[in-house]
């Protein structure tokens, strides 16, 4: 039975400390705040509640699957979980468009987009999206359910997007997502597919154009809710973790990683406390600890996140009056303009307001994190607030008439939430791109210290970061010469 030190409660570190202790180690978890979830937080006023970080999972099998290897209930015993239908409304004002596509039917989405955009236009999307399937299918082992070994970053630095050449320029370079989007949909139609890319922080002018698994992600597996909010997830998580013995260390900043004859050895904790461990397991940014202390692997994979990356600025809004009859549980608004596009969740859920003659909505839209834009200073904050609730307006009607009160979350309130630097939040990893869009190895150049999380392979995102908890568990319980899940 070996010591293992997590650092950090998120969703990849807790799944780690799992899959850890049921094989028989002893896992001791390692966290700076008073509580477990990391980015799944929740927000709470005057009887309202509302996630303070992904409101939606797509691919629920890895957490199906966590729950499998850990113990006898399934996930659908410790959560109410279910699926959005329909699956997105989408509002494109500049075209005069609003349609919503169903979940899990690729016939009714052909047909609500025929409607929406034109005939033909469901063909379109689903011809790409079959596309799309090629990229899942030639990606799904190696991104996510194998470590990332030395050799194969060059490899996934290829596109495997299949696009459908049609200039010389296309023939010299493979297309980014966004020429895919206009050569092979058009117009409002390729603004659809970029808009839901960008909601994941990805920038379609230079997003590879194996980003279309995204999208087909979402309409092959689903989108899913947790009754309760995503917080109950997270929540489940920590309990499966606690029924397995893990122990958790709330309030211990972990100040850097010990290591002695060229192994991990422990942590030395900010109050001056060390801990010894026979491996450690750095679920957090690397970034938050000293380089020395987290040296990565020399795969040409870069560290990511910091300034470089994207972050996420989200409005709280407490509504009176019911929830309408219908009405979508997310949608997304394309708007020009000195508003970016946003995503609006609006849950059917008793849990989110206090009683039924009120709403709990959240706006979120992609922005750059803290560092590149000064967000503590409220000349900066308040504006872009005010400009997210205007262009809100347009999904919510008579929002200004209904609205109680609203907070806003920065990045910096992410940095300080999550400890990410700078409030980043994390990309899905993704071939092509010359590998930029990966991330480091799960295993690290010093013996003993493997990563998780959203800032290791396979990258952010709730089904990523729970896919590095079972990537590192079988690289401390197999070795080297693990090769992931069967």
């Amino acid at each position: 039975m070996a010591r293992i030190a997590v650092i950090g409660a998120g969703m990849g570190a807790m799944a780690a400390a799992a899959r850890l202790a049921v094989a028989g180690h002893r896992v001791t978890v390692y966290e700076r705040s008073e509580t477990y979830g990391g980015s799944l937080g929740r927000y709470e006023r005057d009887g309202f509640a509302f996630d303070t970080g992904p409101g939606l999972l797509h691919l629920p099998a890895v957490y199906r699957d966590l729950f499998v290897k850990t113990g006898k209930r399934p996930l659908e015993q410790c959560v109410d979980m279910v699926q959005v239908n329909p699956a997105v409304r989408h509002l494109l004002p500049d075209y005069g468009i609003d349609v919503t596509l169903p979940g899990a039917s690729h016939g009714g989405v052909a047909a609500a987009l025929d409607q929406a955009f034109g005939p033909g236009s469901g063909d379109r999307w689903n011809g790409l999206l079959s596309r799309a399937r090629d990229v899942w299918d030639a990606t799904r082992r190696p991104l996510l359910e194998e470590p990332l070994h030395p050799g194969r970053p060059a490899a996934l630095g290829t596109d495997p997007y299949p696009a459908l050449r049609k200039s010389g320029l296309l023939r010299r370079r493979p297309p980014t997502l966004a020429e895919i989007a206009d050569r092979e949909l058009g117009g409002a139609l390729g603004e659809l597919l970029t808009g839901l890319v960008t909601e994941y922080g990805l920038d379609p002018a230079t997003a590879p154009g194996s980003a279309t698994v995204l999208p087909y992600m979402e309409q092959t597996f689903g989108s899913w809710y947790v009754r309760g909010g995503m917080r109950a997830l997270a929540t489940a998580v920590y309990e499966r973790c606690l029924e397995r013995k893990v122990e958790f260390a709330f309030g211990a900043e972990v100040r850097e990683v010990l290591a002695r004859e060229g192994r991990a050895a422990g942590l030395l904790l900010a109050d001056g406390t060390e801990v010894a461990a026979d491996s450690v397991v750095c679920g957090i940014d690397p970034g938050q600890l000293p380089a020395p202390s987290v040296p990565l692997p020399a795969d040409g994979v870069p560290a990511r996140g910091g300034p470089g990356g994207t972050s996420r600025f989200t409005l709280f809004l407490a509504l009176r009056g019911a929830r309408p009859a219908g009405t979508a549980h997310r949608t997304r608004l394309y708007s020009r303009g000195t508003a970016p596009d946003l995503t609006v969740l609006r849950p059917d859920d008793p849990a989110t307001r206090p009683d039924e003659e009120h709403e709990a909505v959240t706006v979120q839209a992609v922005c750059a994190p803290h560092g590149v834009i000064d967000w503590s200073e409220p000349s900066v904050a308040r504006p872009h607030a005010e400009r997210l609730l205007e262009a809100a307006a347009l999904v919510v009607p008579d929002l200004q008439q209904r609205l109680l009160w609203h907070e806003a979350r920065t990045p910096v309130q992410v940095a300080q939430a999550t400890g990410a630097v700078a409030g980043a939040v994390p990309l899905p990893a993704l071939a092509g791109a010359g590998g930029r869009l990966l991330y480091p190895a799960n295993s690290t150049a010093l013996s003993g210290l493997y990563l998780a999380g959203g800032w290791a392979h396979p990258g952010g995102g709730l089904p990523h970061a729970g896919m590095t908890g079972a990537l590192v568990a079988g690289l401390i319980m197999e070795g080297a010469g693990f090769r992931g899940s069967q």
